[in-house]
């Protein structure tokens, strides 16, 4: 059994827990913030038997899938600590996920 966590975007979230669920995975979700752009993702839990592996890892790819987004970065005016701070808009990609992969030894449900 493996347990997969996939951090996706909040964008995502849905569809992809629709998705999974359709296919009979069973679905955890925690809201969680990303560190980059500070913005909303969610983290999915989800245990799979061995057999069913990679059905899921082909949901989450097909679902997930990254984009270009514009956002913007401070920068510092003035040279000090005591500058004046602007932003500027920087393309960065978003979307996707990023799925970590755990052996499971044991699975226990009451």
């Amino acid at each position: 059994m493996k347990l997969v966590i996939a951090i996706v975007q909040d964008e995502d979230a849905s569809r992809l827990i629709t998705h999974l669920m359709n296919e009979g995975y069973g679905v955890t979700k925690l809201a969680t913030t990303g560190g980059f752009l500070k913005s909303g993702n969610t983290t999915l839990l989800v245990g799979v038997d061995d057999c069913r592996f990679e059905g899921c890892m082909a949901i989450i790819e097909k679902v997930c899938k990254s984009r270009k987004q514009i956002a913007t970065s401070p920068i510092t005016m003035g040279g000090g600590t005591a500058g004046m701070y602007s932003s500027y808009p920087i393309e960065v990609t978003v979307g996707g996920a990023t799925v970590f992969v755990l052996t499971v030894e044991q699975f226990v449900k009451y």
